[in-house]
């Protein structure tokens, strides 16, 4: 049905350990090509990690399924070394908008402050992601792919893990010190380990019906409640790259899929959406029902679940894929210290921590967005039709309404790893909050405050003139590069250079100042995976060692 993408056929390759007639051993081996897995194995060799990566299949993602990638996923690619294919192909949004009946309710901004590299969302089908990611891999010699390579077998030991492995040309055998798990919703090896996964089921469907069409609606996310062409159900509208339009219909559980996704009963939807004169082919339908669950725990000794393995939301929100990438996000730095041996295996525990947290946060927005989308009862009906009246008219009842709130960064505010403030701040960058953008000056060169950041533990430290650093605060600020987890000093300043040896950021127009509550000395500590671990108003090298042992479980 497809015409707008050919999907590619990656090369299988005959593995050495068939060839030699052995076993194979690798550092860390990463489960799953799907955008989550090729995030984790991108991110773990971009910091010098060997990695295999294992997939079943030969090919990307077949047909419609993730489409929305948040601002927060989009700085993470940046991160692993990922270029602009992705916005440059996507659709670039930042507006939403929710109908009720025939009118507009409200409208809301994901970005509304100006100074962002990138944009609160864009639209791209999961299948142009997974191509451009694996594309990214041959850039990253840390890195090996086996395609048709299925695990059929896992065995956990105290000190590494065994894998069993078919292929076209017979089966083998691998050990690896770690598993890290991205084979997806339904996860094989959750279930060859017998392993928990609880939740709820939503009794409802929904078609997808992917059109492509020449349209002149603006690049936003609509919603639509009881809309004039599908009533009493609901509709949700994304623009796509190649002119492809995502249409999603309520159905209603009592709908029979095979039926709903014949081409005879899916135009005539579209058509009264659309009107009967505009054009269009279908390009993919499917019916799908959702579910919200989450694994009780995500690491088990050696091996370490992440995305759909880990948990599932329902899509609205788009919190699947952009909460299973910030999951690697999370992950990769933690693993790397683990086996360069700076950091102890409980710091991986605060992987289950942090990520269960926002599991448990995606989950809870997921439900209630779904249970708003969905009533099961005249009640609950009544009760939501009466939240978007008053929506059109008073800004308390749009908190209400929930058509999916959409990804966010996760703040990780009761970390175990953060340092308390014990200084006053203002704004949000509190210890666990994702970092906010900026444009700055480097080396004479317009940029980005977080393409500066991320990979490693940093310092940034605010003076009004970089180049007045006195002598003594530049050599305590070299120092910490020198210690076993080294952490990068870096100075923002409005104007001036740091000596030599000193990278200096300059803050152009005074918008880190602003979002970072930044006066002379202030200084924070930053995680690599670009998260606030410690805020100060003076320098203080005892403090920051402190909060670095804090920050990798060595206190």
């Amino acid at each position: 049905m497809q015409k707008t993408f050919t999907y590619p056929k990656f090369d299988y390759v005959r593995p050495p350990e068939l060839a030699e007639g052995r076993d194979g051993h690798y550092p860390v081996i990463v489960v799953g090509a799907g955008p989550v897995g090729l995030t984790a194995a991108i991110d773990l060799a971009h910091q010098g990690q060997p990695v295999l990566l294992l997939d079943d299949d030969d090919t990307v993602s077949i047909g419609s399924r993730g489409v929305c990638y948040a601002k927060r996923t989009l700085e993470v690619l940046d991160r692993i070394g990922c270029d602009n294919r992705f916005v440059d192909k996507g659709v670039s949004w930042d507006v939403g908008r929710t109908f009720f009946g025939e009118g507009e309710v409200f409208n809301f901004n994901l970005r509304p402050q100006a100074q962002h590299l990138r944009p609160g969302m864009i639209n791209l089908q999961q299948y142009y992601l997974e191509q451009y990611l694996i594309e990214r891999t041959g850039d990253v010699p840390q890195l090996e792919k086996r395609f048709k390579h299925k695990v059929i077998a896992v065995t956990p030991g105290d000190d590494k893990v065994t894998l069993r492995v078919e292929t076209p040309d017979g089966a083998y055998t691998l050990t690896t010190d770690w598993l890290v798990v991205a084979d997806g919703a339904r996860s094989p090896i959750r279930t060859m380990l017998g392993l928990d996964i609880e939740g709820k089921v939503f009794m409802d469907r929904f078609l997808i019906a992917d059109v492509v069409m020449a349209a002149d609606f603006p690049a936003e996310r609509w919603f639509w409640f009881d809309p004039p062409f599908h009533r009493n159900q609901s509709v949700l509208l994304h623009k796509q790259a190649d002119n492809v339009w995502r249409i999603d219909f309520q159905l209603g559980w009592q709908a029979d899929p095979v039926e709903e996704k014949k081409p005879e009963n899916v135009i005539p939807r579209i058509k009264a959406m659309l009107g009967d004169e505009r054009e269009f082919e279908l390009e993919w339908v499917s019916v799908y029902t959702f579910q919200c669950r989450r694994m009780n725990q995500f690491n088990h000794g050696r091996v370490l679940f992440v995305g759909d393995a880990a948990h599932q939301v329902s899509p609205f929100g788009a919190r699947g894929a952009n909460s299973g990438i910030q999951d690697t996000d999370n992950l990769a730095w933690k693993l790397k210290l683990v086996m360069d041996g700076k950091a102890p295996a409980a710091l991986l525990d605060t992987y289950g921590e942090e990520r269960g947290y926002a599991a448990d946060e995606n989950l809870m927005n997921s439900t209630r967005s779904t249970d708003f989308i969905t009533p099961k009862s005249t009640t609950s009906k009544v009760f939501r039709n009466a939240v978007l009246q008053l929506a059109a008219k008073y800004p308390f009842a749009r908190a209400l309404v929930n058509s999916g709130r959409l990804s966010v960064p996760s703040w990780l505010a009761t970390s175990s790893l953060n340092t308390p403030d014990g200084d006053v701040f203002e704004g949000q960058m509190i210890p666990g909050a994702p970092l906010a953008d900026a444009p700055i000056e480097a080396a004479g060169q317009p940029g980005w405050l977080l393409h500066q950041l991320g990979n490693r533990f940093q310092l940034l430290h605010y003076v009004d003139d970089a180049s007045t650093l006195d002598e003594k605060t530049a050599l305590a600020l070299a120092q910490l590069a020198q210690a076993a987890i080294a952490i990068e000093a870096i100075i923002v300043a409005p104007r001036g250079q740091a000596p030599a040896g000193l990278k200096t950021l300059i803050d152009t127009d005074g918008c880190i100042a602003q979002r970072y509550d930044l006066r002379p000395g202030t200084t924070y500590l930053v995680r690599p995976d670009q998260h606030v671990a410690a805020r100060w108003r003076a320098l203080d090298a005892s403090k920051i060692k402190a909060a670095l042992a804090r920050a990798t479980c060595n206190a």
